[in-house]
């Protein structure tokens, strides 16, 4: 009984922390449980809305990329995705310096191609990406390497849904003009394109759109895949 009332009053105790110890809490557990993490209670959904949460998790997670003073929102936030996103694409740990421009243009190109109306070009975007990696100091090579790697990260992040039907058979119509390297689309990217849309998306196709996308691939790549074959 007297256990019982213990607990109980841990219980009582945590659920009267102010919001600042609640913080410092939250931003050591796991960024990929803050999704279910924020659905435990209205209180900590709302603390992950704050300013204060993002300038904490930078601060703690990455503090060589932390900017000292206050942070306009909602930069704090954005910062933060972008050096978390360009962590899972760079494979990098904690201990060696993530490189946030990799993840800002992530953030750019996804929001980009996921415009409700008619997204630019591809081959504007991958000439602006590629323009950014070169303004912050990469090499030809590096710049076009990370940008691959960035398109290969987004299209693998799609949602499969209608949108993103539509948006890979455009990607893939759109080819790749002729273009000085780093501009040109690397292959692997044109490859994915493609993949995506013979494998999750087979049964979206008509007949004649499906031969269509076939010649297309057909044009690009020898041999192609048996699994891409097959209506």
């Amino acid at each position: 009984m007297a256990m019982e009332k213990k607990i109980s009053t841990e219980i009582i105790d945590i659920e009267k922390l102010p919001d600042h110890v609640v913080i410092e809490i939250l931003i050591r557990t796991r960024v990929n449980d803050w999704t279910h993490i924020s659905c435990v209670k209205k209180q900590w959904a709302s603390l992950f809305q704050t300013e204060c949460f993002w300038q904490a998790a930078l601060s703690h997670i990455y503090p060589s990329q932390a900017c000292p003073g206050p942070i306009p929102p909602p930069l704090a936030k954005r910062r933060f995705m972008a050096l978390h996103i360009s962590q899972q694409i760079l494979g990098c740990d904690n201990d060696i310096q993530v490189d946030e421009i990799v993840g800002q243009s992530y953030l750019f190109l996804k929001e980009q191609l996921q415009l409700s109306n008619m997204s630019p070009h591809s081959g504007i975007l991958h000439g602006t990406i590629i323009d950014q990696f070169l303004t912050c100091g990469k090499s030809r090579d590096v710049a076009h390497e990370l940008s691959s790697m960035v398109w290969l990260a987004v299209i693998d992040s799609l949602e499969e849904n209608h949108h993103t039907f539509c948006l890979l058979k455009r990607l893939a119509h759109e080819g790749d003009v002729f273009l000085p390297h780093p501009y040109a689309t690397s292959v692997k990217v044109q490859w994915r394109v493609f993949e995506k849309l013979f494998t999750d998306f087979r049964d979206c196709f008509n007949h004649i759109e499906y031969y269509d996308m076939l010649a297309c691939a057909k044009s690009r790549f020898q041999p192609i895949p048996s699994t891409w074959l097959g209506y």
